[in-house]
């Protein structure tokens, strides 16, 4: 099974490059972020069209993450535990079924927290904490699991393109790159870095000063799984492609493929 994580950065805006992604890359599964859109709004039609279930957990205007599926969707939940009085709509989990037994799939938009400091920093390193006590949970109950979307985290000097430049912020502090660390504490393996280990590989380019044409990135969009999905992880890729076509998102997939 073929599993991508890809911000779409308004599912609205970009859905022409997200339908032409589809047809081409053929993925099983997008974990997909930032859809920008209420469910009842979520351009399901042209998606199902191509063969996918649709399950969204959107908010109006910004936020917002989905999983397309071939597969049936089940068990499906919205919203990461931990804190009943958070509205921001950024996790979704589901259960996909086959032959090597069932894969948690679990969605998730993690916040920027820019300004730092700041409350928005301090809800970023709360959210984290929260999702260091789900991932717990699912590695305790030796559930395969794969966790991915936008983390907002530059886990190391490897993966930005001038570390100095990122020195102050949220998405690179020593904080930030803590909690992320404590996430692959509780066992879970990075899959990208499981097959990957070069400097310069990157997920994100800002629209700005060129950066794209540049390879003035970072690499901010993660798939983590825990021990029972990496013993059935088969490789793992950037896929540039996307970002170089018409009105990309900032973001370009990154898949892994996952015996199921």
């Amino acid at each position: 099974m073929k599993i991508a994580s890809f911000n779409i950065n308004g599912v609205k805006a970009r859905l022409p490059a997200l339908l032409e992604w589809l047809r081409e890359a053929a993925p099983d599964v997008v974990i997909t972020q930032e859809i920008k859109s209420v469910d009842e709004a979520f351009p399901r039609e042209p998606i199902e069209d191509l063969g996918y279930n649709v399950e969204t957990h959107g908010q109006k205007g910004f936020n917002g993450v989905a999983i397309l599926s071939k597969r049936p969707l089940e068990d499906l939940t919205r919203g990461l535990p931990g804190d009943p009085e958070d509205e921001q709509a950024r996790w979704i989990e589901a259960t996909v079924s086959g032959d090597a037994g069932a894969l948690r799939l679990c969605g998730l938009y993690l916040p920027n927290g820019n300004p730092a400091p700041g409350p928005k920093y301090e809800y970023k390193l709360a959210w984290m904490e929260r999702l260091h006590a789900r991932c717990a949970e699912l590695v305790a109950a030796e559930e395969a699991a794969v966790i991915g979307g936008d983390y907002n985290v530059i886990p190391q000097a490897e993966d930005v393109h001038d570390p100095a430049a990122w020195a102050g912020d949220a998405l690179y502090l020593y904080e930030t790159r803590a909690a992320y660390r404590r996430l692959l504490s509780l066992g879970l393996t990075d899959a990208f870095r499981a097959f990957e280990p070069r400097p310069g590989q990157y997920t994100f380019w800002d629209y700005q000063a060129g950066a794209w044409p540049r390879n003035r990135g970072i690499r901010i969009d993660h798939l983590l799984l825990t021990p029972q999905a990496a013993d059935r992880l088969k490789d793992c890729r950037i896929d540039r492609g996307p970002r170089g076509g018409e009105k990309p998102s900032d973001h370009t997939p990154i898949w892994a493929e996952v015996e199921v």
